[in-house]
Formats: C-alpha cells, sequence, structure tokens
C-alpha cells in the first residue's frame, strides 16, 4: 500500500479526510453564520450530493476506464439504492402524513389497504441496508452473466445497459408498483429516530458520504494495482489475448461490474436522505450519460479523474442552472465534444501532459 500511493499521495489522503471529517463540521456548526467562513445548509447538501455523485464516477471508472465497459445504464443502480433508503425513510414517517395514517401517503391516497411484499421488512433499517447491497448487486450479476456470455460488448452492450434503465424507469412510474409513481418518495421525517432536516444530521451524512468515497477510493487503488487489476485492464486493451493466456474474461469483467453497480447504490442510498427525494427521474437515460461525462472529463483510468470531473461538471451544473438555466444542456454538450477532440484523457490527462514535458 505504502508503494502504490507513496507520501504525497497519503498525505492527500489524510488531508481530504481531515477536511470532511473535520473542517466541514467546524465550518458548518461552530462558525457563527454572519461569519465568511460559515458553511451554510446549501453548501452542505450540495457538497453532500456531489460526493455521492463522486462514487459514481468512481464505478464508471472501474468498469469503463481500466475494464473497458462502457455502461449508459449506472443511473439505475443508483435509484435502486435511492429506493431501497427511500423506504425506509417512508416507514419512519409514521403517522406524521397528511393523512395521519401509519402508511405512506400515496398508499392511502390509493386506497391500499397494506403494504406491498416487497415493502415486508422496509422498517427495519439494517435490513434495508442489506437490500440496497444485494438488490443492485443481484440484478447486475444476472444482467452481465447473460451480456458478457452472449459475448456482447461494445456500443451493443452500451445501448442494452441504456435500454434496461429506461425499461426500470417507466415500470417505476406506475403507481401499482408501490414506489409513489412519478413523484416517488419525499417529505423525509427521521432517519433511526433522528430528525433529517437538521443541520447536525445534514453535516453527519455529508461527512459520511465522504468517508465512503475516501474508503472506495482506497479499495479501487487496491483493486486497480493488484494482479486482478492489471487482469482487467489486459481485458480493456486485448480480451482475445487474455483468453489465449488462460484467463476467464467473464468471470473478472462480471465481479468487477458487480462491484460497480454496488458502489452506485450504496451512492444513492447516501444521496436520498441529503436531497429529500428520490423518483423515476434519476433512472432517466440522461442521468446515465452524466455519470460517463463526469468520468470522461476528470480523466478515465485514473480513479481521482473521475472524482474531479464530477465535482467540475456538478459545481458548473450548480452556477449555472441558478445564472443561465437554458443554457446548461449546451454547455455540457459542448464540454463532453471539447473533452473527446482536445482532451481524450481528461483533465488528469492535461496535468500530467504538462508535468512531463516541464521534466
Amino acid at each position: 500500500m505504502k508503494t502504490m500511493l507513496g507520501v504525497k499521495g497519503w498525505a492527500a489522503v489524510a488531508a481530504a479526510t481531515v477536511t470532511i471529517a473535520v473542517l466541514v463540521p467546524v465550518l458548518s456548526l461552530a462558525v457563527p453564520e454572519g461569519s465568511v467562513f460559515h458553511l451554510s445548509d446549501y453548501s452542505v447538501s450540495l457538497l453532500g450530493k456531489i460526493l455521492c455523485y463522486a462514487i459514481c464516477a468512481l464505478a464508471m471508472d472501474l468498469i469503463w476506464g481500466y475494464t473497458g465497459i462502457l455502461s449508459l445504464g449506472h443511473g439505475l443502480f443508483f435509484a435502486l439504492g435511492g429506493y431501497g433508503m427511500g423506504m425506509y425513510l417512508m416507514r419512519q414517517i409514521g403517522s406524521d402524513g397528511q393523512y395521519r395514517l401509519p402508511m405512506p401517503d400515496f398508499m392511502v391516497f390509493l386506497n391500499w389497504k397494506e403494504f406491498p411484499w416487497h415493502w415486508a421488512v422496509s422498517d427495519s433499517f439494517v435490513a434495508q441496508l442489506l437490500l440496497v447491497i444485494l438488490v443492485p448487486g443481484l440484478l447486475a450479476f444476472v444482467f452481465g452473466y447473460f451480456a458478457f456470455r452472449s459475448r456482447i460488448k461494445g456500443v451493443y452492450f452500451s445501448i442494452i445497459t441504456q435500454a434496461l434503465t429506461f425499461a426500470a424507469m417507466l415500470l417505476f412510474f406506475r403507481n401499482e408498483t408501490g414506489f409513489g409513481g412519478n413523484n416517488g418518495f419525499t417529505d423525509f421525517k427521521r432517519i433511526l429516530g433522528v430528525p433529517v432536516a437538521t443541520p447536525g444530521m445534514r453535516v453527519f451524512l455529508c461527512v459520511l458520504s465522504g468517508l465512503v468515497l475516501i474508503g472506495f477510493f482506497l479499495m479501487a487503488r487496491v483493486i486497480v494495482h493488484s494482479k486482478y487489476g492489471r487482469v482487467l485492464q489486459a481485458i480493456r486493451d486485448a480480451e482475445s489475448r487474455v483468453m489465449f493466456t488462460g484467463y476467464d474474461p467473464i468471470a473478472y469483467k462480471l465481479s468487477i461490474w458487480t462491484l460497480s453497480a454496488v458502489m452506485c447504490s450504496v451512492a444513492g442510498a447516501l444521496y436520498v436522505p441529503q436531497v429529500g427525494i428520490i423518483n423515476p427521474g434519476e433512472m432517466s437515460p440522461a442521468a446515465s450519460i452524466e455519470i460517463a461525462i463526469w468520468a470522461a472529463v476528470g480523466g478515465r483510468a485514473t480513479l481521482i479523474g473521475p472524482i474531479i470531473g464530477a465535482f467540475f461538471v456538478n459545481g458548473a451544473k450548480s452556477w449555472f442552472t441558478v445564472a443561465f438555466p437554458e443554457f446548461w444542456l449546451f454547455f455540457l454538450g459542448a464540454l463532453f465534444i471539447a473533452v473527446t477532440l482536445f482532451l481524450p484523457n481528461g483533465v488528469v490527462g492535461l496535468f500530467k501532459r504538462r508535468k512531463e514535458e516541464r521534466s
């Protein structure tokens, strides 16, 4: 591990940990609101949201940057994790809803008398956390098994993943599925009995998201620098040669594909209590494409690049959607085209190239 990151690398990890675990809580909770150094509730929520997006970008880098598998459906796994956490949060509302009944308001409105079967353990925090991992992981495993066994790859695989996500979005839009239809889940009150909409809880969720991101980053570093990671990169560069050397590419692709899906699901579970809503829009094709854009802008096969890309693109999105909301999509498209034409290795690749030129 020491040779993998080096002194500067570990120093950067330590600095990131201290920033997210110490500096953010202090600036938000201890510094007075009138101070220029105060971190507002909005800023904390925005930071927490982008940290969740960064986890998705990191997951995309593992399968696209290091394995050569471009998924345009990772928004599905992100949304499934969000719905898994959202179901628990809806049960935590209890009788505080509009109709003052123990069932979620949308179920009361639809005149449902009992919870659907897939809500059976939704009142258990531990059970829902397990489902956040197991359901997207199982779906990714089954889908990947048949796709990789059928030798579907390249643009065909990307299109199929997007079709899967779009089909799931249409399914979740239906009221009878028990996921809130078009409106999804919202109006959350508590998590583990603690109110969600408090400064302390916002900071806690933001810090937790940051620590999970750092943990996933270290895990990804271990993976890509191991023998397993070298095989993944060999599959990306020449899959047929990997087969001739006696390795089974299917097992490697299936395992990293499933892990990547679970990472996105965990990000979705962290995302929902911070933004206060989850609906089928998170499964839209555009949401999945944005994840790929974050990885491309930051720099594929770098790990840190997609994280930077997620912060850069979403920071720009936050500003553009307020200042020039009608131009945001044009800016995003122009950014992706510019990166493709002039920065094929992303922002991190640009810095590496300049560093090599100087040396």
